[in-house]
């Protein structure tokens, strides 16, 4: 007798229970959980890395990506503008600008303002203007399309009731659409600031001194010296401590602004 599309759907999912287990037990028979403990899990090697883990490289990472962050959000919100524009120069710089950093890796962003920039215009930055400048830079690039989407999804309605109301075109989008824009695109920003604080991570290839230590750079000095991996354990949930809450605060923004989604194409 055939089965019904419920019951066939029901005996699939049950499948798919059974052979999640079996991998689960051939994971947990097959492995060397000793090892994995010695391994991963040293707790006299991650006790070592207190307190600089905190009071350095943690402080670092989160002040590297709010500098960057806050740089991109002006500037990407400059660029959504110049792309709206009708003044077609306007136009061309913004996705020329677009194009151009969201297809360069953000590790060549960083070795050009350690290097390239220094070397041709004789300007030597320092560390937080340097991380700040490329986090901000790309940053801007993916920022400035997610808030002109966000401005494109402001009822034109808005604008025009606005100007009905005598607003020149300049202040109806200052206090009208662009802070109804940021109430849409806030979770797709939550996630920029999340890639961010990743992204951080490449200042490693900068010369740093020990109190300019991000996460990993301090996990990689630690790691050189340590007789097992656990550094790269304590690394990797801190900075799970960071971004699950972000992520978290993304998608309980994204449920208080009725999951509107944006497009950024």
């Amino acid at each position: 007798m055939a089965l019904s599309k419920r019951k066939r759907a029901t005996y699939f999912r049950y499948a798919q229970y059974g052979l999640l287990l079996v991998i689960a037990l051939v994971i947990a028979f097959t492995a060397n959980w000793s090892e994995i403990v010695h391994t991963f899990f040293d707790l006299p090697t991650a006790g070592q890395m207190f307190p600089d883990l905190v009071t350095v490289s943690l402080k670092n990472t989160i002040v590297y990506t709010i500098f960057g962050f806050a740089l991109g959000l002006l500037l990407g919100l400059l660029l959504a503008l110049m792309k709206l524009s009708s003044v077609a120069p306007y136009r061309w710089i913004a996705t020329g600008y677009i194009e151009f950093f969201r297809g360069v890796p953000a590790l060549l962003v960083f070795l050009a303002f350690t290097v390239a920039v220094p070397l041709a215009f004789k300007i030597k930055f320092d560390i937080y203007s340097t991380v700040m400048l490329a986090l901000g830079l790309v940053g801007a690039a993916y920022m400035a399309e997610t808030i002109r989407a966000g401005i494109q999804a402001v009822p034109k309605g808005q604008v025009e009731a606005a100007r009905s109301l005598g607003m020149s075109q300049g202040r109806a989008m200052i206090t009208i659409v662009i802070p109804q824009a940021f109430r849409i695109i806030l979770p797709p920003l939550t996630n920029e600031l999340i890639l961010l604080t990743k992204d951080s991570s490449l200042v490693y290839i900068i010369g740093l001194a020990r109190d300019e230590y991000e996460l990993t750079k301090f996990g990689r000095e630690f790691l050189s010296r340590s007789p097992t991996l656990t550094p790269i354990l304590v690394v990797g949930l801190s900075y799970l401590i960071i971004t699950l809450p972000l992520g978290y605060l993304s998608r309980y923004l994204e449920r208080r602004t009725g999951g509107k989604k944006v497009s950024v194409v």
